[in-house]
């Protein structure tokens, strides 16, 4: 129950700063291009306290789940519209600004957020341990399909020259249903293939089948299960498992999970010293069915980390070159979702953001203004998406009626509401029946 707590908190928190810095922004630019704002709100419903100010009355609300701003004339049948400090007296470019400065806000919130942490501290893999080379391919998969194996190394994909893992995986993960043109070389010899990877029902994105080479260390050793009971623990470095070389984590994965029963003898490094043990796994199951040999570990890619601190203009140029790598994500995930070939299932709404806000508020600070850049950047895009009631609705009818230099008429105006806030409706259900279905047990 504390922890249900903390995570409403935390996404209070997180939703507040990002939601209020949003419509700051509408405030700014409409006080800007002298616009009468009646009323700056920190959350939604019934007011509780607050004070008037000029002519805004700043007020703090029953519902702390973000703000909004009310500016006077901001509807068309509003009695106020004709007001020369209306919203709708101004022209459509001031129009314009002003409905664009929200997400604007939003995206600067993301940039300055990784900028400050950069500042601080930043730490990039070492550059050896991103060099593409596939360290496990697993059997049927698209790669392994595509003639795949171990310690192929990909030297450049859709024309793009020598990419890292990095590079890799987002292509990966926003091509499903899309080949990806490679050239591998093997044995010093380079070839072409093509790889086209499936959609993961578990991730809800481009599944190819491989894994990348390198050290596999545990992350995580589940108290009670076989590995704790055996001594494995956190941190230890695997070698080998019955004999076999472990150079992935798909690789040690498939091990357990095909080893039927049967003790799995485990070579490992702790601290500079090599030993072994002996692992019986169990039948049993994790976040619901179906049940699977296990042995309670959580293996991942053992990477060297270089931290250092970046000065302002790096950090602000390795800020924005981040952000716009994510956004350039969320925009392809977009667009599979709307062609069919990445699931939505992978929306998450505010019951699944709370989660996240909770724990990465207990990792520290870091990693919570890391998650917050993240969001604050899917709210900028998500709000500029050409939906009525949203801000990229707003702005598509503004442009549109920059085109045809006249206003859409009240009736097409009202319609567009109407269908807008359904669809809105319709996406929280839906995101949040997301949340619900990942926390529930499956069957």
């Amino acid at each position: 129950m504390l922890v249900f707590f903390e995570n409403v908190l935390w996404l209070l928190v997180m939703i507040g700063v990002m939601i209020n810095l949003h419509e700051l922004g509408h405030f700014w630019a409409a006080r800007f291009f002298d616009v009468k704002v009646e009323a700056f709100s920190f959350g939604f419903g019934p007011r509780l306290f607050g004070f008037r100010r000029g002519d805004t009355d700043y007020r703090f609300s029953l519902i702390p789940l973000g703000g909004y701003v009310k500016m006077t004339g901001e509807q068309p049948n509003d009695e106020h519209a004709s007001d020369p400090r209306s919203f709708l007296a101004k022209p459509r470019w001031q129009r314009l600004i002003i409905v664009f400065a929200g997400p604007f806000m939003n995206v600067v919130l993301a940039v300055a957020v990784l900028t400050g942490l950069y500042m601080v501290k930043y730490q990039r893999v070492a550059p050896e341990d991103l060099v593409p080379v596939i360290g496990h391919v697993v059997p049927d998969s698209p790669a392994a399909k595509a003639g795949l194996r171990d310690g192929d190394q990909i030297v450049a994909m859709d024309g793009k020259q020598n990419p890292n893992w990095d590079d890799v995986g987002l292509k990966e993960a926003e091509s499903a249903g899309r080949p990806m043109h490679l050239a591998i070389e093997r044995a010093g010899k380079v070839f072409d293939t093509t790889v086209t990877p499936i959609l993961s029902e578990r991730s809800g994105v481009g599944y190819a089948g491989w894994d990348e080479r390198g050290e596999v260390q545990l992350g995580e050793v589940e108290p009670g299960m076989p590995a704790a009971k055996a001594g494995l623990k956190k941190g230890d470095v695997l070698i080998s498992a019955n004999g076999v070389p472990i150079h992935s984590v798909y690789k040690f994965q498939e091990m357990t999970k095909s080893s039927a029963g049967k003790p799995i003898l485990i070579r490992f490094t702790r601290k500079g010293q090599t030993e072994e043990v002996t692992v019986q796994p169990v039948f049993t199951k994790v976040d619901g069915p179906p049940e699977r040999w296990m042995i309670g570990v959580m293996p991942q890619q053992k990477l060297d980390l270089i931290t250092t601190r970046l000065s302002f203009p790096a950090a602000l140029n390795e800020s924005v070159r981040q952000n716009a790598k994510g956004a350039m994500l969320i925009v392809h995930f977009l667009e599979g979702v709307v062609e069919r070939r990445m699931s939505p299932k992978t929306i998450t709404g505010p019951i699944g953001i709370a989660q996240l806000s909770g724990e990465a508020a207990r990792e520290g600070p870091a990693s919570f203004l890391m998650l917050m850049s993240m969001i604050s950047l899917n709210l900028a895009i998500v709000n500029l998406l050409p939906i009525p009631i949203m801000d990229g609705g707003g702005i598509l009818t503004l442009l549109v009626e920059m085109t045809m230099q006249r206003d859409l008429s009240l009736n097409v105006k009202e319609a567009m509401f109407k269908v807008g806030f359904v669809c809105i409706m319709l996406i929280v259900v839906f995101a949040i029946y997301n949340d619900i279905s990942k926390i529930l047990p499956a069957g």
